[in-house]
Formats: C-alpha cells, sequence, structure tokens
C-alpha cells in the first residue's frame, strides 16, 4: 500500500481517501495534492514514488514539470497587467509587438491570442534544439507567419505557441522575460516553489516525468474526451504531433528545465500551484489578492466554445484559462484553471473560494475528465458541502 503524508483539515478526511485510491486503482505512482479554501491550506498531501529508477520517495518539496498547467500562471501574467491599465486585450497585438502585424495579422487582438483563435498552433517548420529552447528564434517565426485559419472563425489548442505569443507580449510591456515576470510579480510575492525556467539552484529538487508514448498500441485513454484527443493526435497532418524540433525534445533535460516555455515547462509542486490560484479568488492568501471580482469575471467570461480545431473536442476557453465542462474535473460553473498533459490541473473556484493543485509524475492519456482529478475535485466540494 502506498504511504501518504501530510495533512488535511478537519472534514477534508474524505479528500485523503480519494487522493489514496487514485494509487490503488488509477494508476498513480508519486503525485501530491493541495487545496486552499477561503484562504487556509487544508489539504496538503504527497505519497508514492518520486523517481522509479532509484525508487527515491516523492517528498514535500519535491518538484516537477506540469507542461500545460504552466498556460495558467501566464494567463495570470497577462490577467495582471490588463487590471493594471498597461495592457489592453482588445487591442491589436501589432499596438505591444509591431512585427506581429505581418502576414495579414495586424487586427488580431490581444485577446484572441489567449482564447487559442489566432490561427498559429504550430510552427511552420521545425527549429534546432538549441533555438527551440532560446527566445527569439521561435517569436520571430510567429510574427511572420500565417495563420492556420483566419484569425477568431476558430479555436485550436496553440500547445507550445500559446507560452512564445502571449509572453512576447509581456516582454515587450514590461522589459522582462515571462518568467522573470512571473517571479517577481507572482511567485515572489506568494512565496512560491514554482519557476518558467528553472535556477539550477533547485535543480536537485526535480522529479523525472514517466511520459506517454502515443504510439504505443497498448495506450488506454482514460475517459471519453481523452480517446477523442487520442484519435486527433494520431491522426495524419495533426497539428498536436507536428514536429517542432528536428531533435526529440528531453523533458528530464537540464536545457528544458532552464528554458523559459511559458506553455510548457513550468516547475512546481501542489502547494503552489493550489497557493497561486486562491491568492486571484476571496480575500486572498495571506493579505493577498491578485485579481479583483472584475478581473476574475473577465477571465472567466467564454471567448472560445466550439469544437477545438486542434484537439478535435468540445472545449471552452476564457482568456487564458479553461473553463467549467459538464463532468469536467472544474466542477461548477464560474471555475477556471488550467491542465496539463498527463494529468497535473490547478483551479481557482469564485464561488467555493478554493484554489486547487494536483501533480503526479506518471504521465497518462487523459482529457478534463480524467477521474484522478475529477474525484478530488468532488470530494473537496463534498466536504466542505457537508461542514
Amino acid at each position: 500500500m502506498t504511504q501518504i503524508q501530510g495533512e488535511v483539515a478537519p472534514g477534508f478526511e474524505h479528500v485523503k481517501d480519494v487522493f489514496t485510491t487514485n494509487f490503488e486503482q488509477h494508476g498513480d505512482v508519486g503525485a501530491a495534492c493541495s487545496v486552499y479554501h477561503r484562504g487556509k491550506n487544508v489539504v496538503n498531501l504527497w505519497g508514492g514514488v518520486g523517481d522509479v529508477e532509484t525508487g527515491q520517495p516523492w517528498a514535500e518539496d519535491s518538484i516537477i514539470v506540469v507542461a500545460s498547467s504552466t498556460k495558467g500562471a501566464t494567463a495570470i501574467c497577462a490577467n495582471l497587467l490588463a487590471q493594471r491599465g498597461d495592457l489592453d486585450l482588445d487591442a491589436p497585438v501589432a499596438q505591444y509587438w509591431p512585427e506581429f502585424a505581418a502576414a495579414g495579422k495586424q487586427d488580431v487582438p490581444v485577446r484572441w491570442l489567449l482564447s487559442h483563435r489566432v490561427g498559429l498552433p504550430v510552427l511552420d517548420a521545425p527549429l534546432s534544439m538549441e533555438d527551440f529552447l532560446a527566445w527569439e528564434p521561435p517569436v520571430s517565426a510567429l510574427a511572420a507567419q500565417t495563420p492556420k485559419w483566419v484569425p477568431g472563425t476558430a479555436h485550436g489548442y496553440h500547445a507550445i505557441t500559446y507560452g512564445w505569443l502571449v509572453g512576447e507580449v509581456v516582454r515587450r510591456i514590461t522589459g522582462k522575460s515571462l518568467g522573470t515576470f512571473f517571479a517577481e510579480e507572482i511567485a515572489g510575492p506568494l512565496g512560491l516553489d514554482f519557476w518558467i525556467g528553472l535556477p539550477e539552484r533547485e535543480e536537485h529538487r526535480i522529479l523525472p516525468m514517466i511520459e506517454v508514448d502515443l504510439e504505443d498500441p497498448t495506450l488506454e485513454p482514460k475517459g471519453e474526451r481523452a480517446k477523442e484527443m487520442l484519435a486527433a493526435a494520431t491522426a495524419p497532418k495533426s497539428y498536436l504531433t507536428q514536429e517542432q524540433t528536428t531533435s526529440p525534445l528531453n523533458m528530464s533535460s537540464r536545457a528544458f528545465h532552464a528554458a523559459e516555455l511559458p506553455a510548457a515547462n513550468g516547475i512546481t509542486n501542489a502547494r503552489s500551484i493550489a497557493r497561486m490560484y486562491a491568492s486571484l479568488v476571496g480575500d486572498g492568501v495571506d493579505g493577498i489578492r491578485l485579481f479583483n471580482d472584475d478581473t476574475v469575471k473577465q477571465a472567466s467570461t467564454e471567448q472560445s466554445g466550439d469544437v477545438d480545431e486542434v484537439m478535435g473536442i468540445h472545449s471552452r476557453f476564457g482568456s487564458g484559462f479553461y473553463l467549467y465542462m459538464e463532468g469536467s474535473n472544474m466542477i461548477q460553473d464560474g471555475v477556471f484553471g488550467h491542465g496539463g498533459a498527463g494529468g497535473s490541473i490547478g483551479f481557482a473556484d469564485p464561488k467555493a473560494e478554493i484554489g486547487f493543485g494536483y501533480v503526479m509524475n506518471k504521465m497518462q492519456m487523459v482529457g478534463d475528465d480524467d477521474p484522478r482529478t475529477v474525484n478530488l475535485a468532488q470530494a473537496v466540494h463534498d466536504s466542505i458541502a457537508n461542514q
């Protein structure tokens, strides 16, 4: 039996039971879950094996790559600038980034970058690993590139390019890289163990990922939406699997950890994700509330809500955040956040005043109906309702 460590506040014992079940029934190897409720950390759990090669256990201070859960942190940066009046989400991207006006993109508003409507889901040509992990080469390529569809007419998940697109707007406004802005304005004040561009001094804490092989014939998607996503990913000329680098990307390499990929390589833990989202709603955390009510409303208002041109499923996005859908891990209307490939997720629930975070090392082929996080989110809400 997997040893679960950490603690839960009185009334949240059921969350620990569900977390334990994820190891027993849903394939978790190592994982952590954290929840803030009304500014207090009511769930802080971790357990399992952190490194299957060495047998190293998951520890309280372990950190891990959270893939596209990084997009939520990037969206917070952009929305924070909008709240301050430094960024107009409805202004043309070219107002802040003049080179972006090329190839007919002169009227594309910033909001379409955040809601996956710009039509730049992939680079036209793969880059060398050195260029891919740098900043200027992919950003310059996207500025010059012609969209795959007429911007604004459809939406499709910008799995990697989202980070460069939104991150460059942040850089043009602030003069700071997305990772630096996030560190100074969000992670630092909140005391988060969360980096977009991991310092070498923290490298010893990171756990390796157990990745998914989409070409494995025995791969079994978890949930109906994951089956639809796998079909889209394995279809001919899929944007999800189009090569973006000339050599394979190694998620466990120091070069990958050190780079700033604001869509995909955030490194953190569940507690920091939950704390970050808790700071957006209610009374915030320790006197810090990053978003006001108007920002919460605009960030969580649907901007895209049709069939996704890339993922092949119906999806809903606000201004940078994934939104509630029936049966999803974002369990009620008004919830906003972001998940990542393999299963990590963070979200804020303004109504329940919740910040939620879950991370793991065993990536699975899952959608937003992943039973691990759907059941955890439901357990949190049940625990609150029963108090």
